[in-house]
């Protein structure tokens, strides 16, 4: 798998999901425990921003953590932030060089290579949460694909853990590709 183009596959399908939510459909439930629409979008562009500065600097600084994971990064226009944070993470990823970086994200240091395919997982699983919750369709369903293939090398019991993954929910293996991945995730659906 080329991680960078999956990366902006996984973009461009979150971009086309974050830009059809719009009015009441930000406060629509999503099948992540807790979250609106538009918390979903939120922690997306934060993780955006997150990963774009660890691979540009090597870590977060805490006190911008803490913010880009708890605070609001949207402000007035959702579109905007996440379009402003989505391009800076493919910018701080276009160059191959970086993915052999050590980075540091909140849960340990890892090559930035490794941190790309966290970031691929998690934004084509919020995609799917956020497509779930506005009543959108997906259009890359191999994208989604293969975000379940990289989920299942990289989440093991260690992160099975209530504010991070919950145990894997059952669908049957005729249910799309986001169903699979949310099930996964641990998300009821």
């Amino acid at each position: 798998m080329d991680s960078i183009a999956m990366l902006g596959r996984v973009v461009a399908e979150t971009t086309r999901l974050v830009e059809g939510t719009t009015g009441d459909l930000y406060d629509r439930p999503s099948p992540c425990a807790g979250w609106t629409a538009r918390d979903v979008i939120n922690h997306i562009t934060g993780g955006a921003t997150m990963f774009a500065m660890s691979a540009e600097s090597g870590a977060v600084p805490d006190d911008v953590l803490g913010r880009l994971m708890g605070g609001d990064n949207l402000g007035t226009d959702p579109h905007a932030a996440w379009t402003t944070a989505a391009a800076r993470a493919m910018s701080a990823f276009a160059d191959p060089a970086v993915l052999e970086k050590i980075v540091t994200l909140p849960f340990g240091a890892m090559p930035a290579g490794v941190a790309l395919e966290i970031a691929i997982f998690d934004v084509a699983t919020h995609a799917a949460d956020l497509a779930r919750a506005t009543g959108q369709s997906v259009t890359d369903l191999a994208m989604f694909e293969t975000a379940l293939e990289v989920g299942r090398r990289m989440v093991g019991p260690d992160l099975r853990i209530p504010g991070v993954f919950d145990a894997e929910q059952t669908v049957g293996g005729d249910a799309p590709v986001t169903d699979r991945l949310l099930a996964f995730a641990g998300r009821v659906l």
